[in-house]
């Protein structure tokens, strides 16, 4: 491959990457604009199938008002047969025949809308799966890109890229020097106090065994004893 060939190539692949960049700077933007869109469009999808559930029970009102007519015009031509009226039969019976031609329409289209309504539960229940686990899908990257910001922002202090931050240590680092400084000094000033007051003479004699270092049990009984020899 030749020079040129290969700098035009390295060229695509700059590019390629400076797109996927920017696209992935905005991919949390993205998934949530399309979570809306997803959700408005299940919201418009649940609406569509309450008004063909509500065209279903309409179709089922009508089925079951010829089903009534039918066996209410079965006991019509029955009894006109009893009274051996057979063109009214035939009439009664040509009325039930009409009843039952609209009811095998009717009962198709509800066949029908009960398939249809059982499809789109079921893709309804399937898209709120899909969108329930991509939402917890961005919570979790969303999550995860507020972490990493925070911990970039810790590691600048030791990478020495964020000037700001290298500021605000140093600064920290000299309040807690003047606080070990004003530490030192309020234990030397004891210290000195101690000194001065005889307080580190004292010590040293009690240690030493020289100086009585106070009242003792055996002390007391031993001065009680003395007492009562004198008297």
């Amino acid at each position: 491959m030749s020079i040129f060939k290969k700098l035009l190539t390295a060229v695509r692949g700059g590019a390629t990457e400076v797109g996927e960049a920017v696209v992935d700077s905005q991919a949390i933007r993205i998934l949530e604009q399309e979570l809306r869109d997803s959700k408005k469009a299940l919201n418009d999808a649940k609406t569509g199938l309450t008004s063909i559930m509500a065209e279903k029970m309409g179709v089922e009102r009508k089925v079951k008002d010829l089903n009534v007519k039918i066996t209410e015009h079965e006991g019509y031509a029955t009894q006109a047969m009893d009274k051996g009226d057979e063109n009214l039969a035939l009439e009664v019976a040509n009325k039930i025949a009409e009843f039952e031609n609209e009811l095998t329409i009717q009962q198709g289209i509800q066949d029908g809308y009960e398939a249809k309504v059982t499809s789109l539960k079921k893709m309804i229940r399937q898209s709120e799966r899909n969108i329930q686990a991509m939402d917890r899908e961005v919570s979790v990257v969303k999550t995860t890109a507020k972490v990493q910001k925070a911990n970039d922002l810790a590691a600048a202090k030791f990478s020495g890229s964020n000037s700001s931050m290298r500021s605000a240590t140093d600064s920290l680092e000299r309040i807690k020097d003047r606080q070990r400084k004003r530490e030192d000094q309020a234990a030397a000033a004891m210290e000195l106090d101690a000194e001065e007051n005889g307080g580190d003479l004292q010590a040293k004699l009690k240690n030493a065994g020289i100086v009585d270092s106070g009242s003792s049990a055996s002390s007391i009984l031993e001065r009680l004893k003395k007492q009562k020899e004198n008297k």
